[in-house]
């Protein structure tokens, strides 16, 4: 029969294996942010459904949606709220204030950029070149000259060469997710969305900001200034809260994003996103129009 003590240590026991179990689940969740249904949500409406979301970031617990499931937010996973805070850019010096990310990821290490930007030309040309064609975005230079600043100096390090595009939403959340270097975008990569460049940037030109078809914006994590190296593509309209970049419009390859859509992921992970089936990888990145 077993004593007094015995029971004590088996409830301690329990109770350990389920904090282990929790914390698991946690670090699982960590690894992609997701819009999820909260009762203190932001309510948007995306193609006629009404949901209550919120950002689930860091170790806080989801709580149930009083709707149906919304899709997972584009988040650089590489980026978290890091021990120095990144700055703005500051018009008196012409600077912007990246800081390196110590939060951890896989990072493929090409420097920091230039603190120096300049705001002209007001517009940059973004062409990534693609097995299945050219995305050619306008960025806009003038609104977020910070990101623009780093998606050159990514662009003249070759960071994005070889990169797959990881992650594909559905309709209730059309965008394509890009940027992580490391990604291996087969459905079975756990880090998919861990690979970063190192430092992280203050979000830029959210005033207003909508994420409708045809924009290209900068992922991040729940914590303000997190923005790294990802970003996404949207084909159709997700209603986001203003809290990532909008850094530019998509002039040409929507039909290509439409094609990658439309043949849909692998292995949903549950909230209708996943790799995409159709394999999108970024064979170089050039931009023009540089100051």
């Amino acid at each position: 029969m077993a004593t007094g003590k015995d029971r004590q240590k088996q409830l301690a026991r329990e109770h350990h294996e389920r904090q282990l179990q929790r914390r698991l689940e946690r670090e699982q969740r960590n690894k992609r942010t997701a819009i999820i249904g909260s009762t203190v949500g932001v309510v948007v409406v995306v193609g006629g459904i009404v949901a209550a979301v919120a950002l689930l970031g860091g170790g806080d617990e989801p709580t149930d949606a009083a709707a149906s499931p919304t899709a997972s937010a584009p988040q650089d996973t590489a980026s978290a709220a890091p021990a120095a805070q990144p700055k703005p850019y500051d018009a008196a010096t012409g600077t912007c204030g990246y800081v390196a990310d110590t939060t951890g990821g896989n990072v493929k290490d090409v420097g920091m950029p230039p603190a120096k930007v300049k705001l002209k030309p007001a517009t940059k040309t973004m062409t990534l070149d693609t097995n299945l064609g050219d995305i050619v975005v306008e960025l806009d230079n003038s609104k977020a000259p910070c990101t623009v600043n780093s998606l050159q100096h990514l662009a003249d390090k070759k960071f994005y060469d070889g990169s797959k595009c990881h992650r594909l939403g559905n309709a209730k959340f059309p965008m394509l997710q890009c940027g992580d270097p490391t990604a291996k975008a087969d459905g079975k990569g756990a880090q998919d969305g861990s690979g970063g460049p190192g430092y992280v940037m203050v979000e830029e030109n959210l005033k207003g900001a909508a994420y409708k078809r045809g924009v290209m914006a900068m992922a991040k994590t729940s914590a303000p200034g997190s923005t790294g190296s990802q970003f996404f593509l949207v084909y159709g309209d997700i209603g986001l809260t203003p809290d990532y970049t909008p850094v530019g419009t998509i002039t040409k390859g929507l039909d290509i994003l439409d094609k990658v859509n439309k043949a849909g992921v692998i292995g949903d992970s549950g909230d209708g996103t996943g790799a995409p089936k159709e394999t999108v990888e970024i064979k170089d990145v050039t931009i023009s129009g540089k100051s």
